[in-house]
C-alpha cells in the first residue's frame, strides 16, 4: 500500500512524519525566488541558480529594515513585491537539493534573513523565451503583508522623492540603504533585465546625494546629475558614479 501526502507549508522543507524514514524517499528539492539582495548576495548554500521571472508581481519599496541597513528611528526601505496583474518581475531562482539537514539549514537561514517578510507564496517561475509554460512550479517567494496594523514592517507607499531621501539617509549595522538600491540596480543590469522603477529610484537617491553620472561621449566624458526618469536601457553602467564635491556625507 502506498500513499502520497501534499505539503504546502513547513512540510516543504521539513517533512518529518512518525515512523517515516526519509532515506527511503528520493532526494528532496526546493526552489526559492530572489528579487532583491538574493540576486547578487545569496550567501546560503545552493546547487543551481537560474535567471528568470515570475508573473503578476512587481517590485515595490514598502518594507522597513530596522536592524541591517536602518534603525528603529530611521528605518531603511527594502524591496518587496506587490500583486499586479500582467506585470512580471525578473530575478533569480535558487535550487537547494540534498538531504534534510541541508534543506533545513537553507530555510532557517532564509527565514532569519527575510524576517521582515511575514508570508511565503508559491509561484510559477519562467525562463527567458518561455513565457507560456513555467519552467518550475511551487517556487517559494518571501513577501510582506501590505497592512500597517498587522505588519510592523510595512511602511506603505510614498512619493519617490520621499523614498529617495529616506534611502539616502538610512544606515545600520550592516551598511547603508543607498548601497542596497545601487547594488540592486547593478544586479538587474548584470542579468540583462533592468527595472524601470529601480532605475528611477536609484537616480533620485543620486540626486539627493549629489552624485554625478559619468556618460562617455566619444573620446571625452561628461558629468551630469541623473534624471529621475531614465530610459529602461540605461546609457551607462551603474558603477560609473562620482560624488559631487558639494555633497555631504550622511553616515560614518
Amino acid at each position: 500500500m502506498v500513499f502520497w501526502l501534499f505539503g504546502y507549508g513547513s512540510l516543504i522543507w521539513n517533512p518529518t512524519l512518525p515512523g517515516v524514514n526519509r532515506t527511503s524517499f528520493p532526494t528532496m528539492v526546493f526552489w526559492v525566488f530572489g528579487y532583491g539582495s538574493l540576486i547578487w548576495n545569496p550567501v546560503f548554500e545552493y546547487d543551481e541558480k537560474v535567471i528568470g521571472f515570475i508573473k503578476d508581481y512587481k517590485r515595490c519599496f514598502d518594507v522597513a529594515c530596522f536592524d541591517h541597513m536602518g534603525t528603529g528611528e530611521n528605518p531603511a526601505r527594502t524591496c518587496s513585491l506587490e500583486q499586479n496583474e500582467g506585470a512580471i518581475c525578473w530575478g533569480a531562482a535558487y535550487c537547494v537539493r540534498g538531504g534534510p539537514h541541508k534543506e533545513r539549514a537553507a530555510m532557517e537561514y532564509l527565514e532569519k534573513r527575510e524576517c521582515e517578510y511575514d508570508q511565503k507564496a508559491s509561484v510559477d517561475f519562467y525562463k527567458e523565451g518561455e513565457t507560456t509554460q513555467p519552467a518550475l512550479s511551487g517556487v517559494i517567494v518571501f513577501t510582506s503583508t501590505p497592512d500597517q496594523e498587522t505588519n510592523k514592517y510595512y511602511l506603505g507607499p510614498a512619493p519617490v522623492e520621499d523614498m529617495a531621501r529616506q534611502i539616502a539617509n538610512a544606515s545600520g549595522p550592516c551598511g547603508n540603504n543607498r548601497n542596497y538600491i545601487f547594488m540592486l540596480e547593478k544586479a538587474m543590469y548584470d542579468i540583462g533585465h533592468e527595472d524601470d522603477f529601480v532605475i528611477e529610484l536609484a537616480n533620485e537617491v543620486r540626486k539627493v546625494l549629489g552624485i554625478f553620472v559619468v556618460i562617455p561621449t566619444g573620446k571625452k566624458t561628461k558629468k551630469v546629475l541623473p534624471s529621475s526618469h531614465s530610459p529602461r536601457k540605461s546609457q551607462i553602467q551603474p558603477l560609473l558614479l562620482h560624488r559631487s564635491s558639494e555633497a555631504v556625507a550622511m553616515d560614518s
